[in-house]
């Protein structure tokens, strides 16, 4: 079902073999998610892509819903037990824990179509990766593990935890790669400091990065790359009840390229009337997806959440005709400051602008809002120039400026805010 290279397929190619796998799998759902039937209530699906707006949308809560009702999988899995060959669960940092199953051929699906983003981060057969996610029933663990197999590459399955020993097995095994969220190298950083190791002397030449929105600010990458000396390339872009790593970044740019136009087929709608919106160039909206070909738990007209811009349909300088967009936000992620839309990716493009912060900080919020200021604890860098109080005014004033806003800063001394090694929050809500 997979197109060999669908990265680098015409486009025109990709749609034919998307209408294809509908009128398969339209049938298959049809058939087999209580889930999807219960919802369409009777409606029998259009047999065109084109007409899947005609579908109702289905979301996070619902799924909750259904798997709450119909434990331990919800109504919406489609196969008999005897069919699922792997299962995770999500972490639950925006609600409940989702259990997630795979069929052996959704695992497979899975892998090989991460490893398009791998591969397009600029792994390769010969490197040595040490993959630094929770095994522990989460997503990110095993399943992306298996996407690094699937380029060639030698995969350490090290995890999280004991990041001592972290440093000395890359020094030991020669270990090229790494694969992480894009906060754990500065717990890794803290470690080093007090051994008074330098982390680019460790030799890594590429980190690949997933499950945070943090290196989208440039700063941030930028600072990285200088302390690490590897490429930071965003490598592993998903949505866990859909496919845990779709997209990544090529060695050419660094938006997001989507790679899995053979198996998913997207939408963009807006997120505050559902009406959908064009899939083109520039366009902005929430990514709405849909399986053409999942056999355990498969979703048609699934909100994802993620708002993005498309940036290009067109081919890129890497040579994949895979659309190129960047995540701007999460719908549930939006604080509204006296009706002004502030994200988090906004708020970290401030801070990790800042030479005399960490890059680390956090949105305070109590109560449901709307809110007259935004609550931000940001961090000093670990030897700054200014004084607290100058960055603190600093960052106020550029929030006004830049984000429209007024803010509410507390400065905290180096080593304040926790690092973690899994999906750091950003938003705290009390």
């Amino acid at each position: 079902m997979l197109i060999s290279d669908a990265d680098f397929a015409p486009l025109a190619d990709l749609a034919e073999h998307r209408a294809t796998l509908w009128l398969s799998q339209r049938d298959y759902v049809t058939t087999h998610s209580g889930l999807l039937g219960e919802t369409w209530e009777g409606q029998r699906p259009p047999e065109r892509l084109e007409d899947l707006p005609t579908l109702p949308l289905i979301d996070k809560d619902m799924l909750r819903a259904s798997q709450r009702e119909n434990p331990p999988f919800g109504a919406y899995v489609a196969t008999d037990r005897s069919h699922i060959r792997r299962i995770h669960r999500t972490g639950g940092t925006t609600g409940e824990a989702m259990n997630l199953a795979l069929s052996a051929a959704d695992a497979e699906q899975t892998a090989l179509i991460g490893a398009r983003a791998q591969r397009s981060a600029g792994l390769r057969p010969d490197d040595i990766v040490v993959h630094c996610l929770n095994y522990q029933m989460w997503m990110g663990g095993y399943t992306d593990h298996a996407t690094l197999e699937a380029v060639g590459a030698a995969v350490v399955p090290f995890g999280v935890g004991n990041p001592g020993m972290l440093m000395r097995t890359i020094r030991d095994l020669g270990i090229t790669a790494i694969s992480c969220t894009p906060s754990y190298p500065a717990v890794l950083e803290q470690v080093l400091h007090e051994e008074g190791i330098e982390p680019r002397t460790l030799g890594l030449r590429l980190g690949l990065f997933g499950g945070e929105a943090a290196l989208d600010a440039p700063g941030f990458r930028q600072r990285l790359e200088e302390t690490w000396g590897f490429a930071a390339r965003n490598s592993n872009y998903g949505v866990t009840d859909v496919m845990c790593n779709f997209a990544g970044q090529c060695e050419d740019q660094d938006a997001l390229h989507f790679m899995a136009l053979d198996v998913l087929h997207p939408e963009l709608i807006d997120p505050a009337t559902g009406d959908v919106l064009e899939w083109a160039e520039g366009a902005s909206g929430e990514l709405v997806l849909t399986h053409l070909a999942r056999e355990c738990q498969p979703l048609v007209r699934f909100r994802t959440g993620d708002l993005i811009t498309l940036e290009s349909v067109d081919s890129c300088a890497c040579g994949r005709t895979a659309p190129r967009f960047r995540v701007t936000g999460r719908a549930d992620d939006m604080v509204v400051v006296r009706g002004v839309n502030v994200f988090p990716t906004s708020v970290a493009a401030l801070v990790t602008a800042d030479p005399d912060l960490s890059g680390e900080y956090r949105i305070r919020l109590t109560g449901p809002g709307p809110y007259d200021r935004l609550p931000l604890d940001v961090e000093m860098a670990r030897v700054p120039a200014s004084s607290s109080e100058v960055v603190r005014s600093r960052i106020e004033q550029a929030a006004r400026r830049d984000l429209r806003v007024t803010t509410e800063v507390t400065v905290l001394p180096y080593g304040s805010l926790p690092r973690t090694e899994g999906k750091t929050r950003r938003v705290v809500r009390d």
